[in-house]
C-alpha cells in the first residue's frame, strides 16, 4: 500500500459531509469519523482504516482546490458510476465530463464533476 489517505479541503464541514454522503454508500465508503473540522471515510469492509478526509484548513485560511488535483474512486460497475454522478450533481457538484467510455482509455468507464469546493472527483468502473 503506497497511499495512505487522501484529504480535501472544505469550506463547511457539514454541505462537504451531506455531499459525499449522498453516493458513498453506492462505493462502499463509509463515515468512520466525525470531528467538527473534519470528518473521515473508510471502505465498509475496512472501517479502521480512514482512505478520505474533508477537513477545514489547518491553518483556517480558506480552502481551495488544486490546478491539475483530483482523486478518483473505483466503482463495482458502470451503472454506480452513472448513479454517482448523477447524485452528485443533484447536490450541487459542477459537471466536468459525464459518464462515459474515453477514447484512448480502453473499456474503462469514467465520469467527473467538482465538488461543493471545486475538489475535481473522478468516479469509474472497470467493468
Amino acid at each position: 500500500k503506497v497511499i495512505g489517505y487522501v484529504m480535501f479541503g472544505t469550506n463547511n464541514v457539514k454541505e462537504s459531509t451531506t455531499f459525499y454522503d449522498s453516493f458513498f454508500d453506492k462505493l462502499g465508503i463509509i463515515k468512520v469519523e466525525i470531528e467538527k473540522d473534519y470528518v473521515g471515510y473508510a471502505i465498509k469492509k475496512q472501517p479502521e482504516n480512514v482512505i478520505f478526509y474533508i477537513t477545514k484548513p489547518y491553518n483556517n485560511k480558506k480552502a481551495s482546490f488544486g490546478n491539475g488535483t483530483m482523486v478518483a474512486f473505483q466503482a463495482i460497475s458502470n451503472n454506480v458510476v452513472d448513479d454517482c454522478h448523477s447524485i452528485a450533481l443533484s447536490y450541487g457538484a459542477k459537471n466536468e465530463g459525464s459518464p462515459g467510455l474515453r477514447e484512448g482509455y480502453g473499456s474503462t468507464y469514467y465520469s467527473y464533476f467538482r465538488d461543493l469546493d471545486n475538489n475535481k472527483v473522478c468516479i469509474y468502473s472497470k467493468e
